[in-house]
């Protein structure tokens, strides 16, 4: 076997506070937070000059976790369109299962969230919907029904 688990998803952000306000609302927990910088991280991601703050999170059971990092330097680079849709090429959501979809819609809105479409109904097996967060992260919620 080569892999033995997924450790983390990166996501790169301009406000880091939103951000993990946000993920903290939605039910991770943050780990910690921190600057990272040297040459070890630029010789992992291949660029010069990095110094950036990284906070990683982790969901409930412990097995999941999200890493936010904003770059002071170099300077970020801007996907086009700001607000991809849900067909744009690349990595365009991360899902989570929830307790209650309609309770966790309501707090996420409160942090400025949006819903992309509608909550729908899948069989008899789940409630789904995607919400777009701060700097236009799509989360997708999934209560598992019956």
């Amino acid at each position: 076997m080569t892999i033995r688990r997924m450790d983390n998803v990166l996501i790169v952000v301009e406000d880091l506070d939103a951000v993990v306000a946000f993920f903290t609302e939605l039910g991770l927990e943050l780990e910690g937070r921190s600057p990272v910088e040297g040459p070890w991280v630029e010789q992992i991601i291949g660029l010069e000059d990095v110094r950036q703050e990284v906070a990683m999170l982790r969901t409930p059971d412990g097995h999941g976790r999200i890493e936010l990092a904003v770059f002071h330097s170099p300077e970020p680079v801007r996907p086009e369109p700001r607000q991809a849709p849900p067909n744009t090429l690349g990595i365009r959501r991360v899902m989570f299962a929830v307790d209650d979809i309609d309770d966790t819609v309501v707090r996420l809105l409160a942090h400025g969230a949006e819903l992309v479409g509608e909550v729908v109904r899948f069989e008899d097996v789940y409630r789904l919907c995607y919400v777009r967060g701060p700097e236009g992260i799509i989360v997708g919620l999934a209560e598992e029904l019956g």
